[in-house]
């Protein structure tokens, strides 16, 4: 057997894997309610819809743990080996899942819970900056809201805010319509992503092939992003329709600001056109004046009460975070008396840098030798933001992903793809209602050790661009 037809084989075992696994996401949904999939109240001829199978705890679970694995396995297989389908039928099957999703009821987490009852708090003249649903009592949409979320505000910008009312004022008091009124919007944002990145890279079938395996039909991404139904998909759509109108410094401000209006920390996206336009300073006011401007006039709308929960959770520690450990460590060798959130702030910010600074090196971020473009240094900081910050969430990898798609290939692509598995791993499933109890072990016990995978990734991406930067630096005698 050649070499080639090895490739050609493996190739196919890879899209075969991929395909299982975003099958496995459907069948999820198809189900209907169950330890993965929220059960949403309002009349049953409403969509989404489902099977109402009712199926037992322990086979959704395993359901999409084989999703997880096999979506990531396949995809590192695809990026390696995958060379000689037309992207395309990719771009294709991706919308078409992502439109499919979108009439299923959401898996993996109940965060779209949290998103109708903040809509509803609008609608009913509440400010869900200063309120929880629990401040809603036996109202049909904030009652769905699960724990421990009840008591939280909303931690997302003014212009995710505003969707979710609008949602809301349609769906009424039915979850489900409410429900599925977001994943409208959610669905469409992550195939107008699909659609400009293809376009994008449209003119190098190679590049335009691997944009598809890391976006449109990538199956994390539909499981985490399209089933899980997160806001994250509307923020990244926002950015990479930035990135690549900034030949117009006006549009593409008024994009980064949308994009910072529906979650802040997308703002990273924004320096990399700031870096492109550094030396002609009139483009760049003009980009940042309106950037601000629509972030400004957002957050003046809805008041500065919607800042304080982005400062509280900015200072969060994720359970499945590597920083979990140092924290562990340090109260285990200078006492349990602090959280020490505020010496792992500084601690993460130290190791932001270092990544962003290796990975920004001559190294294979740069575009075609002509330096650092806006979408490279985009993608450098995103990347080290989801790698060294303290609260990360698998559906944060989806950013990093979707602005590495408009760089060029690198083993960058394979460690945001181990990262995105191994946190996906972790939050199987993000919800505690309705879990038996023989699987609290994945909370408990998995969780916490694969924090130790992450922090092993985390350090070997630093040791792989201080290497690829010093195979760039080093001519060859």
């Amino acid at each position: 057997m050649t070499s080639q037809t090895r490739r050609g084989r493996l190739a196919h075992v890879a899209l075969a894997a991929i395909g299982a696994s975003i099958l496995l996401t459907v069948v999820i949904g198809l189900l209907g309610p169950s330890a993965m999939v929220p059960a949403l109240a309002g009349p049953a001829w409403q969509p989404p819809y489902s099977l109402s199978a009712a199926p037992e705890p322990h086979l959704v679970v395993a359901l999409a743990a084989a999703a997880i694995v096999l979506g990531g396995l396949g995809l590192l297989g695809a990026l390696a080996w995958l060379r000689d389908i037309p992207a395309r039928w990719l771009v294709v099957a991706g919308c078409v899942v992502a439109g499919v999703l979108a009439f299923l009821p959401p898996s993996g987490s109940g965060d779209h819970l949290n998103y109708a009852a903040y809509g509803r708090m609008v609608t009913l003249g509440l400010n869900p900056y200063t309120h929880g649903a629990v401040d809603l009592p036996g109202d049909p949409v904030a009652g769905a809201v699960e724990d421990p979320w009840r008591e939280e505000p909303s931690v997302y910008g003014p212009v995710a805010t505003a969707l979710q009312a609008v949602a809301s004022w349609i769906g009424g008091d039915s979850v489900r319509m409410t429900i599925f009124v977001l994943a409208l919007f959610n669905a469409a944002a992550f195939i107008v992503t699909g659609l400009l990145v293809d376009r994008f890279t449209r003119h190098d079938p190679s590049a335009r092939l691997r944009a598809a395996l890391l976006w449109t039909a990538n199956p994390l991404l539909l499981y985490q992003l399209v089933a899980g139904m997160h806001v994250d998909t509307l923020a990244i759509a926002c950015m990479v329709a930035a990135l690549l109108a900034r030949g117009r410094p006006a549009g593409s401000g008024v994009l980064l600001g949308l994009g910072v209006a529906i979650k802040v920390n997308a703002g990273l996206v924004a320096l990399g056109p700031a870096w492109e336009l550094r030396r002609r300073p009139g483009r760049l006011a003009v980009m940042a004046g309106c950037a601000v401007a629509v972030v400004v006039a957002g957050y003046a709308v809805v008041g500065p009460e919607a800042i304080e929960p982005i400062t509280r959770t900015s200072k969060s520690i994720s359970h499945a975070s590597f920083w979990k450990l140092v924290q562990g460590w340090l109260q285990a060798v200078v006492g349990t008396g602090s959280a020490y959130r505020g010496e792992i702030q500084v601690g993460s910010l130290l190791v932001l840098v270092l990544l962003a600074w290796s990975l920004l090196r001559p190294a294979s971020l740069r575009s075609s030798g002509a330096g650092l473009s806006a979408p490279a240094v985009a993608a450098g900081l995103v990347v080290a933001y989801v790698f060294a910050t303290p609260y990360v969430l698998p559906w944060y990898d989806g950013l990093a992903l979707g602005v590495l798609a408009l760089v060029g290939a690198s083993a960058v692509d394979g460690f945001v793809v181990a990262h995105l598995t191994v946190l996906s791993l972790a939050y199987l499933p993000a919800r505690v209602v309705g879990q038996p109890a023989d699987l609290d072990w994945l909370r408990e016990v998995l969780r916490p050790q694969l924090a130790w995978v992450l922090l092993a990734l985390t350090v070997a991406l630093v040791v792989w661009a201080r290497r690829a930067a010093g195979r760039v630096r080093t001519p060859r005698g």
